[in-house]
């Protein structure tokens, strides 16, 4: 038994109950003489023992204790001639003492059910609390995504792939009113570590940077260029470039 399973397990729990072996309860009593917090555990949770069969004591028949004073005080009768009768009284007040430990166990055994099931309640809660707000921001981000797709002022451009990846095929949705870009990259070809695909508008001539495709996504917001007159798809080196790979461009379309 190390010291972590022993504190961990209710192992001293079980000494004070009287409940392990004689090999495990001599362990801890040479542990109680030499480790300081042994010690210290071990007292504690036999005060809080002595507490619980006090607080939930059950007085005595008032006959007992009458019957029990006059044998006592009775000083026609020797010691000797009664020695049964002293016997059989110490035998209920030890029996009144086995009750009240028994039912000081039970109760402890019952506040520890009780505390474990609050645990697990609490847990329960956390977890379902953490579940509902994953489905209200997933809940959120879709009537967003939906609402700016489905704004009459949105119009939807479809990038088809080249030669150089036919299999390609990115869904733009391009709202000029609100200046917003989403893509839907769900057909597009992965790419392996060192690449990424970016995207670029032209304008009169020039290629401007409207942000790298993400590999996770399938939807996303692309940064909005003014004058537009085409997107475009390159491959880049992972995190993107300041100029468009001409040569690697797989995907362009014209803006109405």
């Amino acid at each position: 038994m190390t010291k972590e399973n022993i504190l961990k397990e209710g192992i001293l729990e079980q000494y004070v109950l009287g409940e392990l072996s004689a090999t495990e309860e001599q362990a801890i009593e040479q542990l109680r003489m030499s480790d300081k917090n042994i010690a210290s555990e071990l007292e504690v949770i036999e005060t809080n023992f002595e507490k619980i069969g006090l607080e939930n004591a059950i007085a005595p028949p008032v006959g007992v204790k009458v019957n029990l004073l006059t044998k006592v005080s009775n000083s026609n009768e020797s010691v000797e001639e009664k020695p049964n009768s002293y016997k059989f009284w110490l035998g209920i007040a030890a029996s009144f003492a086995a009750f009240f430990l028994l039912s000081s166990i039970w109760l402890y055994s019952e506040l520890n059910s009780v505390k474990q099931d609050f645990e697990i309640v609490n847990q329960t809660k956390e977890a379902l609390q953490e579940d509902l707000e994953g489905l209200t921001e997933n809940y959120n981000e879709t009537n967003k995504w939906y609402a700016a797709i489905s704004n009459p002022d949105t119009e939807q451009y479809i990038l088809r792939g080249n030669i150089k990846s036919p299999e390609a095929k990115i869904v733009s949705y391009v709202n000029h009113t609100n200046k917003i870009v989403i893509v839907n990259t769900e057909k597009l070809p992965e790419l392996d570590q060192d690449h990424d695909y970016q995207m670029w508008a032209d304008v009169n001539g020039e290629m401007i940077n409207m942000g790298v495709i993400s590999k996770d996504k399938q939807l996303m917001v692309m940064n909005y260029i003014d004058n537009a007159e085409s997107l475009n798809i390159t491959i880049e080196p992972a995190g993107g470039n300041d100029h468009p790979t001409v040569e690697r461009l797989i995907s362009n379309v014209y803006l109405d």
